[in-house]
Formats: C-alpha cells, structure tokens, sequence
C-alpha cells in the first residue's frame, strides 16, 4: 500500500462547550478501504466535514494530497455520497444520464456545454457502476439501491482520488445492500479509488474493509480488520459506551 493520501495530526473540533472531535490522529493510505465506525454523536459526520473542507480544524492539521486543507483546491480529487435522503423527490424531472452528468459541474463550470469527451465520461461512469440500461431513465423511477449506484457515478465521473461515503446503505432494501458493497469492492479493486466508508454495520465493514477506525470522540482504535476482529466484546463496548458485540462476516 502506498503512502498517505490524507494525514490527520491532533485534531480537536468543537461546538461551544461540547467536544466533538479531541486530539484525532489518523493516516488514509492510497489504496485503502477504510471503515469509520463508532456511535451516533462520536464525530463521525464532523470528521466529514473537516475532510470535504466544509468547516474548518480548531486544533490540529488535516493534510490531503500533500497539501494542508486550508489552502487545497481541487476537489475534484475527493467525491463523496451521502445518505439517501427519504425525501428525495421521486418526480424530480432528470434522466440519470442527466445526474451523473452533474458531478462534472466542479470540473466544467456552470452553464458551459459539455464536451464530447465529457458525455463519454459520464457513460463510462454509469457503465462502472452497472447502470447502463437505465441512462435514459428518469432518477425518480429507480429504486433505492440503483438510486445510490447512480449517486455513486456521480460522485466518481470526475475520476476522483478519494471516495466518502456516509451510510450509503440508509433506505437501501436488504436485497441490494450486498450488491452495493461489491460494488465498492469493485471501485477499491479495480479502479483503485481510496474509500473511506462511514457505517453502523461493524459486520460489513470487517468484512469488506481492509482497516477500521473506531471513533467516539477520541480514536480509540484505528488498525487493520483483522486486528479489529481480535477486539472482545468488552473493549467495544468501551468504544461505544454501551453493551455491544461485534458480529463479523467471514469472507
């Protein structure tokens, strides 16, 4: 694996009086398939913050590609997939030809004509995450799982470095959930895109995850999967602050 891609170094964060994030130190390595876990209220989506450039480090350093947050620029370099929003709007008039196509707006600009090269990105992208046979379709017509394949061409037809991902999985039916982690698999493997997948499910993570950190304010574990698998019970209970098991699915 090569060397780090994002450095974090003492980072605290907080909101008035409350702690959110205190003295976090982590490395993101090119290559890596990182899980972030840890429970509601731990930082989690902070973190995400800090890492998209949306709030800014109170105490500490983030490094990515090489350059402190602060002065980095080219965010075409970091994609990133949200939850799925129950309230999407289901008659939004888009193709998904059309919402994959979005994702080049950074790149491209707004209100500027996309290039030929760029409409056979955006195939390409649809095509990677196996979608090719809804291009013409109406988003709002698709189901969660293929809605969230969608965001995930969106988010990577800028040939991004990095991929976040904040509980993707959120209002996807249990039938596509493993399709959607295969995916990623695929996106790690093949395309050699870094993800850092935040999740509530530890056993997904162990199971496609090549390293785990484990967050509740502090870092109380950051390491490879199958050191995690050797945690007991009782320490990520610890982690988590309330009684916890840690239930893996074997490869």
């Amino acid at each position: 694996m090569k060397g780090p891609i994002v450095e974090i170094k003492n980072l605290s964060y907080a909101y008035e009086d409350k702690i959110a994030l205190h003295d976090i130190h982590i490395d993101i390595h090119e290559g890596a398939f990182l899980g972030l876990i840890g429970p509601n209220g731990g930082g989690k989506t902070t973190l995400i913050k800090l890492l998209l450039g949306l709030i800014t480090p109170q105490q500490g350093s983030i490094r990515v590609f090489g350059q402190d947050i602060k002065q980095f620029k080219d965010a075409n370099k970091i994609g990133f997939v949200s939850q799925k929003s129950n309230a999407f709007n289901r008659g939004f008039p888009a193709t998904v030809k059309e919402v994959v196509a979005t994702g080049l707006t950074a790149k491209v600009g707004y209100f500027k004509f996309f290039t030929k090269k760029d409409h056979q990105k955006v195939i390409e992208a649809i095509e990677t995450v196996g979608m090719s046979d809804y291009i013409n379709q109406n988003i709002g017509d698709l189901s969660g799982g293929q809605q969230q394949r969608i965001f995930i061409a969106r988010a990577i037809v800028s040939d991004p470095k990095l991929l976040i991902l904040d509980e993707p999985t959120v209002g996807i039916d249990t039938e596509h959930v493993q399709r959607f982690y295969q995916l990623l698999n695929k996106l790690n493997q093949e395309n050699k895109i870094t993800l850092l997948l935040v999740s509530h499910d530890i056993g997904t993570v162990t199971k496609y995850a090549n390293g785990v950190a484990c967050l509740n304010k502090v870092m109380h574990f950051h390491g490879g999967t199958n050191e995690f698998e050797n945690i007991s019970d009782q320490q990520l209970s610890q982690f988590y602050g309330h009684d916890l098991s840690l239930v893996t699915h074997h490869h």
